[in-house]
């Protein structure tokens, strides 16, 4: 009797832990196998990410094998301007500071390197630096004139450091169209071409692996480099606390300064940030285009940059990239393809400039944006790639 009781109470006990005991293990693997998804959802996106750029790292190595001078110089242009848009990024996007200077720093960069790489004694002043010298020392001057600037950059903001910075497009023009011994007035100067390493980045053949390479060929891979390396710092620097610190300001200033954010700095250093970034890419559109002109770094120029940014995304790399190749490849396609195209035609033909289509374009695409994308296009993408997921 005590027995049977005994096994009766225990029976039921023991079923009793052994449920919980289960419950809990059910309990445990459900959320391991949340975690796993969790953890799943994650990867992949990751992956692809990775995927994507080392594929399209290899097609753009191999592009100068299959393209022409064309399209070779209209990537390049691309890239200058991914350059300075993502400089300009830094600025406007991360911090929200408007500048509408951005053109002025790319001049002092471009006329920069031909004064420093120029050649002695001609009838233009050079200083006949090695070419990497010339190429630091005019990103440095463009870091010394957004210096320069940055202390009235530290202290207004909005449309009223816009304003101030348009300044210094008007200043610039004055400068280039005047000082004839530096900038050559107004049909420009030459561009010295650069020596790196051995190898001159002109229309000289280099031989590599029985492969003929001119100017446009060896530039594209040195602009390659100096994008990735862009892109790759100004990523480092959004993700860590600079960026976070700039969003703070962006945000709300006042705030970030309570939180012991040192704002009139970190606009300042931001302003230089970004003009050094203008100069560099200054210089690559000098040694692209192989002469400067002052016409060139005005306003419309400053005024394309703060389209790049908005259309391909405020505050990302990849959207300054994307904004940059829109905006700049724009043009080319509609001049090239101009005699193919409805309303597209040469000047003075009776249809619309490609130049001046192409700005009509940029107005619609902007409005767009702003009304129904305000993330730009890489939030396109970004959301195209959520529902390829949910619908996986």
């Amino acid at each position: 009797m005590s027995e049977s009781t005994t096994a009766a109470t225990t029976g039921p006990a023991g079923t009793a832990k052994t449920s919980g005991a289960s419950g809990a293990g059910s309990a445990t693997g459900s959320a391991t196998g949340r975690g796993r998804r969790a953890r799943a959802r994650v990867r992949p996106p990751r992956r692809a990410a990775a995927y994507t750029v080392a594929a399209a790292g290899l097609l753009l190595l191999a592009l100068p094998f299959y393209l022409d001078r064309f399209w070779l110089q209209a990537g390049l242009l691309a890239m200058a301007a991914a350059i300075g848009a993502i400089g300009l990024n830094l600025l406007t996007g991360a911090t929200g500071q408007l500048s509408l200077g951005h053109s002025f720093f790319l001049a002092v960069g471009a006329y920069g390197y031909c004064v420093l790489a120029g050649d002695t004694g001609g009838e233009l002043t050079g200083l006949g630096l090695p070419g990497w010298l010339a190429v630091t020392g005019a990103v440095a001057l463009a870091g010394a004139a957004g210096g320069l600037f940055s202390p009235i950059a530290g202290r207004l903001r909005g449309a009223y450091l816009g304003i101030a910075t348009l300044a210094l497009v008007f200043v610039g023009q004055h400068v280039l169209l005047n000082a004839h011994d530096l900038t050559g007035g107004y049909n420009g100067r030459p561009v010295p071409p650069l020596s790196l390493l051995g190898v001159t980045f002109d229309d000289t053949e280099t031989v590599v692996a029985a492969v003929p390479f001119q100017s446009m060929e060896k530039l594209w891979y040195a602009g390659l480099v100096l994008l990735a390396v862009c892109a790759f710092f100004a990523h480092g620097v959004l993700r860590d606390r600079p960026g976070r610190a700039l969003n703070a300001i962006r945000d709300h200033r006042i705030a970030a300064g309570v939180m012991g954010v040192p704002v009139a700095r970190q606009r300042a250093g931001v302003f230089v940030l970004s003009s050094m970034y203008a100069g560099l890419a200054g210089v690559l559109l000098a040694l692209v285009f192989q002469q400067t002109v002052p016409e060139y770094f005005g306003i419309v120029l400053a005024l394309e940059y703060l389209a790049m940014i908005v259309i391909g995304g405020l505050g990302s790399v990849s959207g300054a990239v994307t904004g940059a190749v829109f905006v700049t490849l724009l043009p080319q396609i509609l001049t090239r393809y101009s005699e193919a195209l409805p309303l597209v035609s040469a000047p003075g033909t009776g249809g619309v400039a490609p130049g001046e289509m192409s700005r009509y374009l940029y107005g619609a695409a902007i409005v767009a944006i702003v009304l129904f994308l305000p993330g730009g296009l890489v939030r396109l993408a970004a959301r195209r790639g959520h529902t390829k997921k949910d619908e996986a």
